[in-house]
């Protein structure tokens, strides 16, 4: 039955059911089937971006050519009409379905002209033609493709990763008449609140530094080579890298000069202020025109927030637009590239990124951009971790879950029912406490690696619960599944020695002791007890009250910090443990906090100091996670 439903999906979209290409296959197909130009596309201000266009050969008056249009600061490369791509489009079923594929310099990067701004604000009311921004930009360069790219069928399609994820983000807004479906995946949407630079106002030092390394290097004219990424490491181990460079405004006196822009804006802006709200698109997504489909993965070590937030903003305030969100097991661009069957030690029990590029993504573009059948998506494609199943539910979160605390418990127990210990008048509080050392800190991995990679987002987290300042909690063995589909946060009741402090709190499912070692890199990986982190999220308590008016925490009274640690679904299969982990480092990943209420983008090393953190577990101050069960 299933290879029948199959055969008449390739039927109706004209897609052959082929072996998965090679490389050397697809850019052969490339060069027979398209032909490259490249051109200057004049903006409304004057300046031009440089595009990089592949028109199919056989493309005339009389057949004609929908077109996809990708917006990118990291380089259309190749640059040269006699130089191809090996790839096309977000998947080469595109480019042997048929498309027009377009790749464009943003403003201000590689070849095109004019001053760059990482996500520059919107200007919702422009008066004046210098009025420019990333979506009159889309407008104008759509415009001309239109008016000028003969056999194309006057309809667009936008789509783009991370950063091209944000711009493809822009492009429904004030939306040329043309584009039909835009596809923001991964989307960078708030780098302050939960996107790559920081989370919950905590700053992400090593994706920053060596991201910005070269993002936020001078461009002072066009240049088709990107700026080179900070190499002089001296060490295969970031955790010494790091720790030796000291306090964050070392990075710019002995590396940086002052001379990146972008670093200096984050030095600049330590609070949720009038800069950093100017940059997300949320506020903005609204009157959205074309459909909108919002792609993200469960294990993205980078943009996570961001998909799930666009979702959530496109929906609520269009609530007309047709709008999907589709969540799969991957990293950061992981339905882009490989099959998507497994993650380090962890299978899926599927090729989950060649599904959802051949039962998803194409059909949805051929319908709007073709008038192919209506492939009738729901509103929300999810892939459940640990079950390993797709889930189609007709909102996000699914309308079958309720809100449930699992509570942290003074014997190190974790279980949906609170703390029996009440506060009784003049009693003393359950809590449990640790030393915070910011020459020690927490590291995120066990690997000895210098760039961050994603491993840590599935790894085993056995190295960290044996931490004496790592504070654990287990559940019971499960007598039955327990499934989650949802929002998950974190609320602590917290005192501290000092005025400052982070937390961390990971959510974990513990596989049970007989688990086999099926691991697909390592046959000798013992499974049983493997600790798989589901979410992971930190806060910097500073911000307990507001992002944008931080306050010092008093030393020893017992604090509410409350935090977002985004959305999960996953099965915690019977015979497994739910565990959660709560630390106040999380290093390099994250920067060390003084434990002191300084900025600490100023910081100097002697602000830095030691502090006893307390975790409380009983009555009002019963600390706990919440998670939505599905029921």
């Amino acid at each position: 039955m299933r290879t029948t439903l199959l055969l008449v999906w390739a039927i109706l979209t004209g897609v052959c059911l082929h072996a998965q290409t090679t490389p050397k296959e697809d850019s052969l197909y490339i060069r027979e089937h398209y032909t490259k130009i490249e051109r200057q596309i004049p903006m409304r201000d004057g300046a031009k971006l440089f595009t990089s266009i592949y028109l199919p050969k056989d493309i005339s008056k009389s057949k004609t050519y929908p077109i996809l249009l990708n917006r990118t600061p990291y380089s259309v490369a190749p640059y040269g009409e006699n130089l191809y791509k090996t790839s096309l489009g977000p998947s080469m079923l595109f480019a042997r379905e048929g498309y027009i594929i377009v790749y464009q310099d943003v403003r201000g990067k590689l070849m095109s002209e004019g001053d760059f701004e990482a996500y520059r604000p919107f200007i919702p009311n422009k008066k004046v033609q210098t009025d420019i921004d990333e979506s009159s930009d889309t407008y104008d360069t759509i415009e001309w493709l239109v008016q000028n790219l003969e056999g194309n069928n006057g309809k667009v399609g936008t789509w783009g990763i991370s950063a091209p994820g944000y711009y493809a983000t822009m492009t429904a807004v004030d939306t040329h008449p043309a584009l039909k479906i835009a596809s923001p995946q991964a989307p960078v949407t708030d780098w302050f609140m939960g996107d790559d630079r920081h989370h919950n106002g905590a700053f992400f030092l090593m994706g920053t530094f060596a991201f910005l390394s070269s993002y936020g290097a001078p461009r002072p004219v066009p240049t088709p080579k990107p700026a080179p990424q900070f190499s002089a490491w001296g060490t295969p181990d970031s955790y010494e890298f790091y720790k030796k460079m000291g306090p964050l405004k070392n990075f710019n006196e002995q590396i940086f000069k002052g001379q990146n822009r972008i670093w200096n804006q984050m030095m600049e802006n330590e609070t949720y202020n009038d800069f950093w709200k100017a940059r997300t698109p949320v506020p903005h997504l609204k009157n959205v025109k074309p459909a909108v489909m919002v792609v993200g993965g469960w294990f993205d070590q980078e943009d996570l927030y961001g998909p799930l937030k666009t979702y959530q903003a496109v929906s609520s305030q269009n609530p007309q637009t047709p709008n999907w969100l589709i969540m799969g097991p991957w990293i950061h661009g992981g339905w882009a590239r490989g099959t998507g069957e497994s993650l380090g030690n962890i299978r899926f029990g599927a090729k989950t990124s060649t599904f959802y590029q051949k039962e998803i993504e194409l059909p949805v573009f051929n319908h709007y951009l073709k008038d192919q059948p209506d492939p009738n998506l729901p509103k929300a494609y999810i892939f459940e971790t640990g079950a390993n199943e797709w889930r189609k539910y007709d909102q996000w979160p699914p309308k079958n879950t309720v809100e449930k605390k699992l509570y942290l418990h003074p014997d190190g127990t974790l279980s949906f029912s609170p703390t029996m210990t009440t506060m009784q008048v003049g009693a003393k509080p359950a809590f449990h406490q640790y030393l915070s050392d910011p020459d020690k800190p927490v590291p995120y991995t066990s690997e000895i690696r210098i760039i961050r990679g994603s491993d840590f987002m599935y790894e085993d987290q056995r190295f960290a619960a044996s931490r004496p300042d790592v504070l654990v909690y287990e559940s019971e063995v499960l007598k039955e599944d327990v499934t989650i589909s949802g929002n998950v946060f974190a609320n602590l009741f917290v005192s501290t020695t000092g005025t400052d402090a982070d937390f961390v709190v990971k959510l974990i499912d513990v596989y049970p002791g007989d688990a086999p070692n099926d691991s697909p890199v390592n046959p000798n990986m013992k499974m049983g007890g493997f600790q798989l982190l589901v979410r992971g999220e930190v806060m910097r308590s500073k911000f307990r009250k507001s992002f944008s008016k931080p306050e010092p925490m008093t030393p020893g009274k017992i604090e509410n910090v409350k935090f977002d640690m985004q959305d999960a679904a996953h099965r915690f299969k019977k015979g497994h443990k739910i565990m959660v982990q709560v630390q106040s480092s999380w290093f390099p990943l994250v920067d060390r906090n003084p434990q002191k209420f300084v900025n600490i983008y100023k910081a100097s090393a002697s602000d830095f100091q030691k502090a006893t953190h307390r975790v409380y577990l009983s009555g009002q101050a019963s600390s706990y996670v919440g998670v939505r069960v599905v029921e």
